[in-house]
């Protein structure tokens, strides 16, 4: 399975970014081979529907699970759908949330927000 975390940098030490929707980059692990990708938001660009648009690029990739810190409601909608459970990140890096998610100590993500529209 492949995790899709929003990181601020291009490394496993990056924070987790609080903007899924707006996140510079995500990184994309993936369990079974202990690869790492990262790929750039082309969504926080947008002038509206970022977390959509991201969340949809996150199904395209083939993520089947995010950890994040909190999410707007479209795009959970879009990541239920998809069947793409999400949990809430810890703080430290990407790679402890990583970890963390590999030794089952993440809750379900509950922070869901009617979303930030029109203030990209």
């Amino acid at each position: 399975m492949k995790i899709a975390i929003p990181v601020e940098d291009k490394s496993l030490e990056s924070p987790v970014c609080a903007s899924f929707g707006r996140t510079p980059y995500y990184l994309v692990y993936d369990l079974e081979s202990g690869q790492s990708a990262f790929y750039d938001n082309d969504a926080a660009r947008e002038q509206g529907g970022a977390g959509i648009k991201a969340a949809q690029a996150l199904c395209d990739l083939g993520a089947g699970a995010v950890v994040a810190v909190r999410c707007g409601e479209n795009a959970a909608q879009v990541l239920r759908a998809a069947h793409i459970a999400c949990y809430k990140a810890q703080d430290g890096s990407a790679g402890d949330n990583v970890a963390a998610f590999k030794d089952g100590k993440l809750a379900a993500l509950t922070d869901i927000h009617p979303g930030f529209h029109r203030h990209g």
